[in-house]
């Protein structure tokens, strides 16, 4: 095994590790808030959703494929690969013609990041002493909220004084700085087969799995009676042909893509599914809470950015704590804590309501978040001290992976529910005696989508009483997301309930 590296260089792969993460996090982010301006560039409204969808799903597929390969292949190799492709992505989205152009290279960048996001992990760990990997992990996750909060703030800041393909270009002097740190300084420290097998089936069918779960998830969970769309029922049918053809795959295969077996450890398992269940309830919140903020409490969308800011400060805080503690607490009661806190949490989010004081609000969000922090990376530890060090990048992929199905499967179901409880309520209110007061065209919009109930040309008009109505009406179809995120921590608490005490690195 090569020998440790230098402090000084440690701390520059470090760096370009944490610089990976930053790009791909503060990308879906920067690109967020610059979307209204781009659109009115290039034109092409009807394809807004696709520029983040793409991104999002070309990312969740690279993630556990680029972690397998890792295992196999040149870490280094593979992370400038990685990053290259994300700035092959990011260089030509600032010269886009079109909104097809754009979702292409959105595509593409989302390979990248996925490929980042799996190696960086995967590279702290092999820079880092086991004892070290939660203190040098939970540095990542602070990334993670330092991306959040910066993001919507870069993306306006650079629409407003630059020329929106900044937003992409602002990728290649920070993308090409951690290029050259861990071409330069990065020494492999874990052993490869001499001579790799692709279990290229198994890749196919995996991909063919992945995209047509989430695209089913991303369709159906958007309208009413979405669930009974022709293509989302023809997605389930595909998502299940795939999934059984990769079981046929991986139990053929040589050198699995995903080995069935790892399926049979319990730290693998169990926390996993912690990590997909946690990560279910924290991204349903977070993509409706701020509903709930400007369409049941009357907050502006000034106010409601500013009060999702103590979710990603709990979150960011949370990894860190844990990352200095989990040496000593064990990953287990790390775990355990951290579900209990953010169950806590989601459990104090049923009491929100119109006249909820934001200090309070402030401080419930704020422990959720840091329960998930604990959770998201005691999780990983405990997946990645489940498995050998031959093994490091998959189990680290396999972990991504289940935080990124758990969430947007979680918006998916969430905003399906969300949608079914408003279009009940829109219809009583439009057979009340309020019903008069509502534009006639509003209760079908809200079923198309919800945010339709937040347009200013419907609302404007709305008497203070009517206004009450469909604010209490939002607040009942949020609520649903509230008690399902309780639900789905309960079960994240079983999970950590099951883990084992200990977990030993196997050699």
């Amino acid at each position: 095994m090569p020998s440790p590296l230098p402090e000084r260089a440690k701390a520059l792969v470090l760096i370009a590790a944490l610089l990976a993460v930053f790009l791909g996090a503060l990308d879906a982010l920067i690109v967020g808030a610059a979307m209204p301006t781009i659109v009115a560039d290039l034109g092409g409204l009807e394809l807004y959703s696709w520029v983040f969808s793409a991104y999002m799903l070309a990312r969740a597929v690279s993630l556990p494929l680029f972690g397998k390969l890792a295992d196999l292949y040149s870490t280094k190799r593979l992370f400038i690969l990685a990053l290259g492709i994300f700035l092959i992505g990011s260089v030509p989205a600032g010269a886009v013609r079109n909104m097809g152009e754009l979702i292409l290279l959105r595509a593409v960048q989302g390979v990248g990041a996925g490929g980042n996001f799996a190696l960086a992990y995967i590279v702290v760990a092999e820079v880092s002493p086991p004892a070290e990997r939660g203190r040098t992990m939970g540095l990542i996750s602070f990334v993670w909220g330092i991306s959040s909060l910066l993001g919507p703030l870069l993306g306006g800041l650079i629409v407003t004084y630059l020329p929106w393909p900044w937003v992409f270009y602002l990728n290649v002097p920070l993308g090409a700085l951690a290029i050259w740190w861990v071409s330069r300084y990065f020494r492999e420290s874990r052993e490869k087969p001499a001579k790799a097998t692709v279990d290229y089936l198994g890749a196919f069918a995996l991909t063919a799995g992945i995209l047509s779960l989430l695209m089913a998830f991303l369709i159906g969970g958007k309208t009413s009676g979405g669930w009974q769309k022709p293509e989302v029922v023809g997605l389930g049918v595909l998502t299940v042909v795939a999934f059984l053809l990769f079981y046929v795959a991986e139990r053929r295969a040589a050198d699995p893509i995903l080995p069935l077996g790892f399926f049979r450890v319990p730290g693998f398992t169990l926390a996993n599914g912690a990590a997909f269940f946690s990560s279910f309830a924290i991204f349903s919140l977070t993509a409706f809470m701020p509903l709930f903020l400007q369409g049941a409490m009357g907050k502006t969308p000034a106010e409601l950015g500013v009060l999702m800011v103590p979710l990603s400060l709990g979150w960011s805080a949370g990894a860190l704590t844990c990352g200095r503690l989990v040496a000593r607490l064990g990953e287990k009661p790390a775990s355990l804590a951290g579900s209990l806190l953010m169950g806590g949490g989601t459990a104090l989010t049923l009491t929100f309501g119109a006249t909820t004081g934001l200090l309070y609000f402030s401080t419930v969000v704020f422990g959720t978040g840091v329960g998930m922090g604990f959770i998201s990376l005691s999780t990983l530890l405990t997946v990645q001290n489940s498995l050998t060090e031959m093994d490091l990048g998959v189990a680290t992929s396999s972990h991504q992976f289940a935080r990124n199905l758990g969430g947007t499967i979680g918006v998916g179901v969430c905003g399906s529910l969300v949608v079914h409880k408003m279009d009940e309520a829109m219809t009583s209110l439009m057979n009340s005696s309020l019903g008069a007061n509502f534009p006639p065209e509003l209760a079908t919009r809200v079923a198309t989508d919800i945010q339709n109930a937040l347009r200013s040309e419907f609302t404007m008009s709305l008497s203070g009483p009517a206004m009450t109505a469909l604010r209490t009406a939002i607040g009942k179809g949020v609520q649903v997301v509230f008690w399902t995120s309780l639900l789905v921590c309960f079960i994240s608490l079983i999970f950590c309930i099951m883990l084992p005490r200990t977990e030993r690195r196997r050699a």
